[in-house]
């Protein structure tokens, strides 16, 4: 301990101090300020790289903008994340260099840490590989309406292990890609909303189907929704016989998740129209049997003639 107070420790480790600081520290703040500007220029240049792939993409094909840059956020959202690691794994290596750590064992030991985990963690490589097609075949992109799993709700992020969606009450649901079983995309290229008008037997379905399609080409002339419609509203007909309706099915096309709120308008639309031009709505009900002896006219013939009986006595 005598050492540590001497005239020379002190002299050499404060000159050992001032070298370092005098080489290795401008080196290293240089080495960080170089870190910063690759994270930044990086950023920036994939955001240009994303400008230019949206217009080529728009102009050689007939898909929505909307619908290239939810593709485009996906990718290079991975893209970023990706250069973002390998920026920061050559930084650590340099750095690690620069305050004399021999990186060779550690690499080598970071290999065979990586062929265990490998061997052990077969799920993980299963949830990449998975990730890596979804994103290639472009099943779903962040922005999506999707049903994972028979989950729906809205893509909010994706990554090459998991699947992140938030549904209507914003519960936040995680699926691992690799036990992703089944994807339906509500919301790609187009979506349509489906109705099932029921309205009463004695309807004239002629003039209910006119009335349905005078409806939606109405709501289509709105300046508020014509530009969520894509086409004039499909009726395919009867489709079925209900318990107390017929019901007459149809479809309106519109843009990517806006079928909801087409669908609430044309209701309330649609029923308004219905009151107005006197089409029933019929709701479900029952005719109860009770049987024989309790038969409602033999009920009310019964009655009649005990009174004509009590009438004739009275006379008596």
């Amino acid at each position: 301990m005598e050492k540590l107070f001497t005239d020379e420790f002190w002299e050499t480790f404060i000159g050992s101090i001032t070298k370092w600081l005098v080489t290795e520290l401008p080196a290293m703040l240089f080495l960080i300020v170089l870190l910063i500007i690759a994270l930044r220029t990086s950023s920036f240049m994939i955001g240009k790289l994303k400008n230019v792939l949206a217009k080529r993409t728009v102009n050689q094909t007939d898909e929505p903008n909307l619908e290239v840059e939810k593709r485009l956020n996906t990718l290079m959202g991975i893209v970023k994340k990706g250069v973002a690691i390998f920026i920061w794994t050559i930084f650590i290596m340099i750095f690690l260099k620069k305050i004399n750590i021999d990186i060779a064992p550690l690499l080598a030991g970071a290999g065979i840490v990586g062929l265990a985990v490998g061997f052990g963690a077969q799920e993980l490589v299963r949830d990449f590989i998975t990730g890596f097609f979804i994103l290639l075949e472009n099943q779903i992109r962040t922005g999506d309406v999707a049903i994972i799993n028979g989950t729906s709700g809205l893509v909010e992020k994706i990554e090459l292990r998991t699947i992140t969606l938030r549904d209507l009450s914003g519960t936040v649901h995680v699926f691992q890609n690799g036990k992703i079983n089944t994807v339906s995309n509500m919301t790609k290229g187009w979506s349509a909303i489906v109705f099932d008008i029921g309205v009463a037997y004695k309807e004239n379905l002629d003039r209910v189907m006119e009335i349905m399609s005078e409806v939606a080409e109405d709501l289509r002339q709105d300046q508020k929704f014509k530009s969520l419609i894509l086409e004039p509203m499909e009726i395919f007909g009867l489709d079925s016989f209900g318990d107390s309706a017929l019901v007459v099915k149809g479809r309106i096309k519109t843009k990517p998740i806006q079928q909801w709120v087409v669908g609430r308008e044309y209701r309330k639309r649609l029923k308004e129209a219905f009151d107005k031009h006197k089409i029933e709505i019929p709701f479900p009900h029952r005719t109860i049997y009770w049987g024989e002896e309790i038969d409602p006219l033999k009920l009310t013939l019964r009655q009649a003639e005990e009174q004509a009986k009590g009438q004739s006595e009275q006379t008596k």
